[in-house]
């Protein structure tokens, strides 16, 4: 099996993977002026492509000019232009392998003090006890928001593959508006996009029919699906096997499994699930049931370090090891791998009783080396999570304050 990790994986669209090692997306919040990818994006890219991995999945790129997860979203819509697309597409793939954009929209997920709309299937807002409140509360979106919303994934993934990315990932996981129409929990909808699954699950595939249209037969589609969003009554891992059977017809490549939300964030390792891996693999139970039945091919993320873990993730039947932190670490883990050599730097554990809190300072450790990274310097994974969290906090009003200019000007009126 040890050879496996580094033998090419071809997919349906005719595309083939260099290897079975896929950088998983990570949300870098780095756009540059006009909500746009600019050399900082480029250089981190290129430097995880000289690394050796066969796939590089953008952090997400939003459809919708006013629904950003984060102030320093990069936004590829209509009016965009192409060039800054091209440049990361290019540096993406200098090392040789494919490069696909995440696609979403963040629906409920919002902050607060963000400027824009606030959608969801209904209006449920994120539970999150004190921290409630840093959420915006949602509007239900109508039936021609849902249809907008359909083209404008279909608007983005044309131009992806215009601007030279080899493929798109529509993300419908970690609680974000795709996982939020899935999810039994929020989508309390009583028309036909609520109810059963086939309803809750009829966006995601209008808006998987609409891009596999959009773009040519040889470019890959993906989704990215929650393997459960561990809440009691939520997401089930059995609802994820039957979105998989109803993607297979539609011409997917690939899915990558995941879960979690912000309410429950397992994909930072912080849920209470006994079917989390305490330190590796989080989802891997999950997906090794989910694989003796999936028509299409699996690509897992969640918690992989080590070469060994990897290894064991194929012998699942997954097709494709996903790594986002390790990756944020150690660039260049897919070639030391290949050398026989692990990681010799992990990110500092972050062991705060507040969960929500304690995933908040995951996520700005792990953005803190991509900065690094973007920078031309070398990660440093010891920074403790406050003073990562406090300065992610200091970047994050920066940047808002430039989105709310931008948003108000003549380009941001969508």
């Amino acid at each position: 099996m040890t050879g496996e990790l580094f033998a090419p994986l071809p997919l349906r669209s005719g595309r083939v993977l260099k290897n079975r090692i896929g950088k998983a997306a990570m949300e870098e919040n780095m756009a540059g002026t006009g909500q746009l990818p600019d050399e900082q994006l480029f250089t981190l890219y290129r430097r995880w492509a000289a690394g050796g991995a066969g796939l590089l999945i953008t952090g997400n790129v939003m459809v919708h000019a006013e629904a950003l997860t984060g102030p320093a979203g990069v936004v590829l819509d209509e009016h965009a232009p192409l060039e800054p697309f091209t440049e990361w597409a290019k540096a993406g793939k200098s090392g040789g392998g494919a490069m696909w954009m995440q696609i979403n929209h963040p629906g409920r997920q919002v902050a607060s003090g963000m400027p824009g709309v606030v959608w969801g299937p209904t209006g449920i807002g994120v539970s999150l006890g004190k921290h409630s409140s840093r959420f915006g509360k949602p509007t239900a979106m109508t039936p021609q928001q849902i249809e907008e919303t359909v083209a404008r994934y279909a608007v983005t993934a044309q131009r992806a593959e215009k601007a030279g990315f080899d493929g798109v990932e529509v993300h419908a996981a970690h609680g974000y508006l795709l996982s939020q129409f899935l999810s039994p929990l929020v989508n309390k909808r009583t028309d036909q996009w609520g109810g059963s699954l086939e309803n809750r699950a009829r966006m995601l595939l209008d808006i998987v029919r609409a891009v596999r249209a959009a773009v040519s037969p040889s470019f890959a589609v993906a989704v990215k699906l929650n393997s459960a969003d561990f809440q009691r009554g939520g997401f089930q891992a059995d609802d994820a096997r039957q979105v998989i059977e109803m993607l297979e017809p539609l011409g997917v490549d690939l899915v990558e499994l995941s879960g979690g939300s912000y309410e429950s964030p397992a994909m930072t390792g912080r849920s209470a699930d006994s079917r989390t891996r305490a330190r590796e693999a989080y989802f891997l139970d999950l997906a090794k049931d989910l694989a003796t039945t999936s028509p299409l091919p699996l690509m897992l993320t969640g918690g992989i370090t080590r070469r060994v873990t990897a290894e064991q993730v194929l012998c699942s039947g997954v097709s494709v090891v996903g790594m986002g932190t390790a990756l944020a670490v150690t660039p260049d883990l897919p070639d030391r791998w290949s050398g026989n050599r692990e990681a010799d730097r992990h990110i500092r554990p972050v062991n705060w009783s507040d969960k929500a809190l304690a995933s908040a300072a995951s996520m700005a450790q792990v953005r803190h080396q991509m900065r690094r990274l973007a920078r031309g310097s070398n990660p440093r994974p010891g920074i403790h999570p406050a003073i990562a969290l406090l300065s992610e906090q200091r970047k994050q009003r920066k940047a808002l304050r430039g989105y709310r200019t931008w948003l108000a000007g003549p380009r941001g009126k969508v």
